[in-house]
């Protein structure tokens, strides 16, 4: 309707001209009752009268108007109300959100592994022409997911936390395992998650749960304290309990994480790691740095690299060699890796998005340590590994998604199987379907 295209300054126009019409009006009035005859004065006063008080209806109209076309603008502009889904609550009062997923995994493998679970064990892959594993398929849903995140207040802080599990666990990795169990206070950490040192972030996307050669998918019990320098800077120190089941720990691994923002498209991360290992009585220090960098290129486009250099563990960065072995002459000998991991993922729409990677490992030869590694198989020792892959994820509605990838690698060992091979290969076509909930 028209009434409800009215603005502000119109209304205030016609309210102008209808107070000068009635101003008008009462001058008009006692001009003509001052030069009219009596008789006929009394008839048009009246009718002056009658002509006023219609003119003070309309006006009141008018007023009436106004006031329902101020409502109908602000009708039409103001937001409706949002609906809030309530929050679930403990009896303690604390807010629970519950979130996870329902995942399958499927690889048709082409040579790798004797495993039956459709993840990466390029480490482990027979040397040819040893018992190797062809055309195999495998699937599990061990990788399905629950989880709740928590918050309360304490005076006036707020205490976040997590629960998450999935069932991956145990020798055949098949039970109920804790991923993440932890609480933050201010600053505070405690509890299990990803490793301070060995963090994910900086790995390029696979389907593959376990990631590959040069990542590392690491939770540890810790407990961590975050210190801001900058919006852009912190140091998060961290004491954590790596579960090294080579060794008798009497000491935490102490780690520390630079991380750094240099633009809203680039953060990098230096990190840092120092762990005694300690074999019956012998002890040696065990230590890492590491280097990861994520940089969006383009809009949709990303690139990832991560770096380690490791000596004397095994427990951080997945795929090492043992850390720690004890020679014949009681001796404690360690291992010495480099490793890398570098991607480009591409957005290509908002439900699909691709991924290349590449990751490469490589590890001194110290002939004492390879000789105590290996002195009932010689082909336990890792020279080098590396795997190259490529996925497209694929999801057309936001609970689900779908994945498809190739992934080939190899391994070279130190020491040659009995028919001289020294070679293994990773050969698999990956697929995920993923609705998370």
């Amino acid at each position: 309707m028209n009434t409800t295209q009215l603005t502000q300054p119109t209304v205030k126009r016609n309210l102008m001209m209808s107070m000068i019409a009635l101003s008008m009006g009462g001058m008009s009035l006692s001009t003509q009752a001052q030069t009219q005859l009596p008789s006929k004065q009394s008839q048009e006063v009246e009718q002056l009268r009658q002509e006023v008080q219609a003119l003070r209806e309309l006006i009141e109209q008018q007023k009436v108007q106004t006031a329902q076309t101020a409502t109908a603008i602000a009708a039409v502009q103001r937001p409706a109300p949002v609906a809030i889904a309530p929050v679930a609550k403990t009896a303690k009062g604390a807010e629970l959100n519950f979130y996870g997923n329902v995942r399958a995994d499927a690889s048709y493998q082409v040579e790798g592994s004797s495993r039956d679970l459709p993840y990466n064990q390029i480490n482990l892959v027979p040397l040819k022409g040893n018992t190797e594993n062809s055309d195999r398929l495998k699937s599990t849903l061990a990788a399905t997911r629950l989880g709740v995140d928590f918050k309360s207040q304490v005076a006036d802080q707020d205490v976040k936390g997590k629960i998450e599990v999935d069932f991956l666990g145990g020798a055949n990795f098949d039970n109920l395992r804790i991923r993440h169990a932890y609480l933050t206070y201010a600053d505070w950490l405690i509890g299990q998650t990803w490793s301070n040192f060995a963090v994910p972030d900086y790995m390029p996307e696979t389907i593959d749960a376990l990631a590959y050669v040069g990542g590392a998918v690491k939770r540890t019990a810790q407990v961590r304290h975050t210190t801001k320098f900058t919006p852009q800077t912190n140091l998060v120190m961290a004491l954590e309990d790596p579960k090294d089941a080579s060794i008798t720990q009497r000491l935490p691994a102490l780690t520390a994480r630079l991380n750094h923002q240099f633009a809203n498209n680039f953060n990098v991360s230096a990190r840092a790691m120092g762990h005694e290992k300690r074999v019956n009585n012998d002890e040696e220090m065990a230590w890492g740095v590491g280097l990861g960098a994520k940089y969006e290129m383009v809009p949709g486009t990303t690139l990832k690299a991560d770096y380690y250099h490791v000596k004397g563990d095994s427990s951080f960065v997945s795929f090492a060699n043992s850390g720690v072995v004890k020679a014949a002459n009681g001796d404690l000998l360690q291992s010495e890796f480099d490793s890398i991991t570098v991607g480009l993922t591409q957005q290509f729409n908002e439900k699909l998005r691709g991924t290349v990677g590449y990751g490469y490992m490589t590890f001194d030869k110290d002939q004492n340590y390879i000789n105590a590694l290996t002195a009932t198989d010689k082909t336990k020792a890792n020279k080098d590994l590396w795997q190259a892959w490529a996925n497209v994820f694929y999801s057309p509605s936001k609970p689900l998604s779908f994945g498809l990838e190739y992934v080939y690698g190899e391994r070279e060992a130190f020491a040659a199987a009995p028919n001289g091979s020294k070679t293994g290969e990773d050969n698999r076509v990956n697929a995920v379907a993923i609705y998370n909930f």
